[in-house]
């Protein structure tokens, strides 16, 4: 319930206008005063589940937030501001093994397929599935400025109030894993 009012405001504003329109053809063909100060309070509280919807952050546009502020920090080569989204030791050892061999002009998240929250996990964790495009060079030479699209799988821990990336892969949008992908 928390989700749908936080997230879709839309929906809970059509639900309170069919209960206000209810309310008031009630009163309309009764006469009855506490079904039009009903309908009245249930039209009256549309404008509040937008305020709601706009200052409640939920967890999913938490981690929306994050996976865009890091595909920035990949961007602008901030390696070390990536590495602090990440919360285990293996996955934060890959990924400084991985990311200095590239430098990258562009990384974007090209899709944001889901963010399913783990019904049960505690603490609560989620897992993101995107697409993202860069463009990227090797540091070593041969490639550059190429640019690449790969689907990324990621998996999200809450430790305290923060989010953080406890796994990931990543691998070629179609097809089988590459020699790029995570095993």
């Amino acid at each position: 319930m928390n989700d749908l009012l936080a997230e879709q405001p839309w929906i809970v504003s059509m639900m309170l206008a069919l209960v206000g329109g209810a309310l008031v053809y009630g009163w309309l063909q009764t006469g009855k005063k506490p079904a039009a100060v009903m309908g009245g309070i249930a039209f009256a509280l549309i404008p509040v589940a937008f305020m709601v919807a706009s200052n409640w952050e939920t967890d999913r546009e938490q981690i929306e937030a994050l996976i865009y502020e890091t595909a920035d920090a990949v961007e602008r080569n901030d390696f070390e501001r990536a590495y602090q989204i990440i919360g285990d030791e293996k996955a934060e050892a890959m990924a400084r093994q991985e990311l200095p061999q590239f430098e990258f002009t562009m990384a974007k998240v090209n899709k944001l397929r889901s963010i399913v929250m783990i019904e049960g996990a505690s603490p609560k964790e989620a897992d993101a599935d995107l697409s993202v495009k860069v463009d990227v060079s090797t540091k070593r030479g041969g490639v550059k400025n190429i640019r690449v699209v790969r689907a990324l799988q990621l998996r999200f821990r809450k430790e305290g109030d923060r989010w953080r990336v406890v796994e990931y892969r990543h691998s070629p949008i179609a097809g089988g894993p590459d020699q790029f992908s995570t095993p």
